[in-house]
């Protein structure tokens, strides 16, 4: 089980969803205050859901740029097609 901590300014109970995660326990951390208008601070113990792992072979195949040497995705300025001029200092 994979926990985080979450802090908010609303009051919820233990088995509620914050965040799409279920609040395991609530911990004041400022109490709201009615007679000023103030809500309080609240921080929660929520499980979070597992992820979803991602294939690497997805990846693999993205690589693939026709290149047999492996040099990457480099370009030069011929293929950008724009100049780079430096002017120099007056």
């Amino acid at each position: 089980m994979l926990t985080k901590t979450v802090r908010s300014r609303f009051s919820h109970e233990a088995g509620e969803k914050v965040e799409g995660c279920v609040i395991l326990e609530k911990r004041v951390v400022i109490p709201p205050n009615p007679a000023e208008k103030r809500l309080g601070v609240y921080d929660y113990l929520v499980e979070v859901p597992p992820t979803a792992v991602k294939p690497h072979a997805a990846r693999e195949t993205r690589h693939g740029n026709g290149s047999a040497s492996g040099a990457g995705t480099r370009t030069t300025p011929e293929m950008h097609g724009t100049v780079i001029r430096r002017v120099s200092s007056r």
